[in-house]
């Protein structure tokens, strides 16, 4: 077949659960149950950290920032997928895709960014103590917040674009379950090579450099821990940011995974279930592993909800 641009195409076709057959209601119950909880979850930490004064702090500010862009990220892809699960539509147009892939690639890449600002928050918190009121002031604060939302949205946008701009053929089915970059390139017609690399450095600016600050953080963090005298005291600093590394481990690895790889190393089953982990199971380790196992977070959310509840008349014990 010649090469046909995809604008003459009307949509493009998802494949990515089809080979589930009758598997895919459950499927759909599940990823509804965990999507449900993700959803409220994040929304609990965004309205409890507003309200609870004892949570406006550089770190709960970051966590409900990233909360938010969590609760976006998965907006752009869950629901559409629910969609097709459920009611076996899986198609979608060729600006939808393009608008999904924008909103999809912009709310990680801000995730990567929000977390390095997080572990610089943990470095000063734990290496200068005494300076952290005055140098996690509320200007730093929201210049870091605006800077990891505008920096996502510009990688975003140029990945977007450099998928995008190319012509495809032969194929409109998208072996996935929805427009993410590996698997829409892998339909585009001719020489690919020069889009692959465009990819590969945009991938790697957001990760490495965001990565590589993260490490810096952690590097001074360790060296700070390690000068601890007591066990104790060290246990109690490197609880402060066992949460953090947990997700920065599972974000980061399955980023890098998924986009510092060369297009022929592709496996659908192996991509899906990746995928699956960092757009499914992973917004559940903000609310889950990093919030509401926090004690100032439940305690904040008992404060709310007694708030609430006595404000109603109710009595409480």
């Amino acid at each position: 077949m010649g090469q046909t641009n995809v604008t003459s195409w009307r949509d493009f076709v998802f494949l990515g659960f089809s080979s589930f057959g009758e598997l895919q209601l459950l499927l759909f119950a599940l990823f509804l149950f965990l999507y449900l909880f993700t959803l409220t979850s994040n929304v609990f930490i965004i309205i409890v950290t507003r309200l609870d004064s004892h949570l406006h702090t550089p770190m709960y500010l970051f966590l409900s920032f990233l909360s938010f862009s969590e609760t976006c990220y998965t907006l752009g892809i869950i629901p559409r997928m629910l969609s097709g699960l459920a009611m076996g539509d899986q198609a979608i147009s060729y600006v939808g895709c393009a608008a999904q892939m924008f909103f999809s690639a912009s709310w990680a890449c801000t995730n990567c960014f929000l977390l390095a600002a997080m572990g610089f928050d943990r470095y000063v918190a734990i290496c200068a103590p005494l300076y952290y009121a005055s140098r996690m002031n509320p200007t730093l604060c929201a210049q870091l917040v605006g800077t990891s939302f505008l920096s996502g949205y510009f990688f975003g946008l140029g990945m977007t674009l450099v998928i995008f701009h190319l012509s495809f053929c032969s194929s409109h089915e998208i072996q996935h379950f929805f427009c993410d970059m590996p698997p829409v390139l892998s339909l585009a017609c001719g020489d690919t090579g020069l889009s692959e690399l465009g990819i590969l450095i945009l991938s790697l600016l957001v990760l490495l450099v965001s990565f590589f600050f993260i490490t810096v953080s952690y590097t001074f963090i360790l060296v700070a821990i390690l000068k601890i005298p007591s066990a104790e005291g060290q246990k109690k600093a490197f609880s402060t940011c066992a949460s953090h590394l947990t997700v920065v481990i599972i974000h980061y690895g399955c980023a890098s995974f998924m986009y510092l790889r060369p297009k022929a190393s592709y496996s659908l089953e192996r991509d899906q279930l990746i995928a699956v982990t960092y757009t499914v199971v992973t917004p559940l380790l903000n609310p889950v592993v990093y919030s509401l196992r926090n004690r100032a977070v439940q305690t904040a959310l008992r404060n709310v909800f007694r708030g609430r509840l006595l404000g109603k008349g109710c009595r409480l014990p």
